[in-house]
């Protein structure tokens, strides 16, 4: 087949997909970077891609007043759903994905930043994508910044993943379309900015955004070979024939 085509939705500056642009080049993925922020539009379907992938950002998952675009990003995520196409909704991502698909997004009692410790639950061990990560250990670090969090799943919906503070780290609907609250893209350069902009909120909260930063790079190692080996695990589920609805087909057409 021709190299798979992933639409990727950037939702403002500083937000890209950083480490997984760079392993989904490696792969043989073609991102066809979409950025509403200044001016791209967005395809009313997905029938010419072969995945879907939709980045963080500070606006809520309801902000359509400050981001008109949302109730377009909403709508991609309920077809990819409907289609089972291979998703991968990252922070914000997974809350327009949670409220699209009739869940709940509420603000969290103890918002996430920095450098945070998941708990895969059973349901992961059996995953195809998360699978292979909990042979590396019983927790897994991520870089987490965010003050919302999905209260409520979607119907449907098969938790994967846990912590302290967020019950719901990480999520799947159908066989294809994975969610997460945490940014497995991210290494501490590529947070330096968000720090800088969030200087206030995270001074709420007692941190020190060089702080945030330097743990972080502490565990940039780790968190290099852990998420660095989930993108490669999910652009091999994007690639596999078996499993990817082809470009310009209809449900059920695979």
């Amino acid at each position: 087949m021709s190299a798979a085509r992933v639409l990727v939705v950037e939702h403002e500056d500083g937000t890209g997909p950083a480490r997984f642009g760079e392993r989904f080049a490696e792969q043989g993925l073609l991102t066809d970077m979409r950025r509403p922020w200044r001016g791209d539009a967005l395809p009313r379907n997905l029938d010419d891609h072969h995945a879907l992938l939709v980045l963080g950002g500070s606006m809520g998952p309801h902000d359509d007043a400050r981001a008109p675009w949302l109730p377009a990003v909403r709508e991609l995520l309920r077809q990819a759903v409907a289609r089972d196409l291979p998703t991968l909704a990252i922070c914000l991502g997974m809350e327009l994905l949670t409220v699209a698909c009739g869940g709940e997004v509420r603000r969290a009692a103890l918002p996430e930043v920095g450098l945070c410790e998941l708990m895969p639950l059973q349901e992961a061990a059996e995953d195809r994508l998360f699978g292979p990560l909990t042979q590396m250990g019983e927790r897994m670090p991520a870089v987490q910044w965010h003050w919302e969090e999905t209260g409520t799943l979607p119907a449907g919906a098969l938790p994967l993943v846990t912590g302290e503070r967020c019950a719901h780290q990480a999520y799947r609907i159908g066989t294809s379309v994975w969610a997460v609250q945490f940014h497995p893209e991210v290494l501490a350069d590529d947070i330096r900015t968000w720090g800088t902009s969030d200087v206030g909120p995270l001074h709420a909260l007692g941190l020190e955004p060089a702080g945030v930063v330097a743990d972080v790079a502490r565990a940039e190692t780790q968190l290099r070979a852990l998420w660095g080996a989930f993108a490669e695990h999910w652009a091999a589920i994007v690639t596999d024939p078996a499993t990817t609805v082809p470009a310009g087909t209809t449900p059920g057409q695979r």
